[in-house]
């Protein structure tokens, strides 16, 4: 336990990465994993991530990143995008999956297909989007929470132009709309911010017990 905690304390938003370091292949494939393992609603992963592992494309990002000049100096910059499909065909490729996986019977499925899919027939596309981008945020939270551990600097950005990352990355003709962007790497040793003290509440003015 106090080794999360502590892990949690090391962890801060990184404003300058040392551009001349770089994350371990290893380490790269624990984070998709940890993506990929992460919880959606329903089970759905409604999400994909891009990761990005080419300066000349990061410098590229910077313009539309609001000239955050750490997704220039991140090893890699993950971003979380959510999938442009129709959710009927969503639901079926994740009932497809549960029987190769499970070899649950189309009897014990169905009355569970039928209450998701009526579910988002009954929701706006705007709702669906949203419902997804929450989804996205749950996965944020976990790829931060494994670079602490792993000891993997990072800067959850959410003040990027959609469309310029949508130019650079050709997340168009994948059908992806990014949602939030996670430059990872080394902190430099200049940072100052990595010698700030945390600004947070009492625990106990953050969490309420109920018993």
């Amino acid at each position: 336990m106090s080794n999360i905690i502590d892990s949690l304390e090391w962890r801060y938003a990184v404003k300058k990465f040392d551009a001349l370091k770089r994350i371990s292949d290893e380490n790269i494939e624990k984070l998709k994993q940890a993506f990929n393992l992460t919880a959606t609603s329903y089970g759905l992963q409604p999400i994909k991530m891009v990761v990005v592992d080419n300066k000349k494309i990061q410098e590229n990002l910077v313009p539309h990143s609001f000239n955050q000049p750490q997704v220039g100096q991140a090893s890699h910059v993950l971003v979380l995008c959510v999938e442009k499909s129709e959710m009927k065909n969503t639901v079926a490729s994740y009932f497809h999956k549960v029987q190769d996986v499970r070899g649950t019977s189309d009897e014990i499925i169905a009355p569970y297909k039928k209450m998701m899919l009526t579910s988002f027939e009954n929701k706006k596309e705007e709702e669906i989007f949203i419902w997804s981008k929450h989804q996205a945020y749950i996965a944020l939270g976990n790829l931060m929470t494994v670079c602490a551990i792993e000891k993997i600097d990072s800067c959850p950005m959410e003040g990027f132009i959609s469309q310029g990352y949508k130019d650079v990355l050709g997340l168009e003709a994948l059908s992806l709309e990014p949602v939030l962007v996670l430059p990872i790497g080394i902190r430099a040793e200049d940072d100052m911010f990595a010698d700030f003290k945390k600004v947070r509440k009492e625990v106990s003015e953050s969490v309420i017990s109920i018993k």
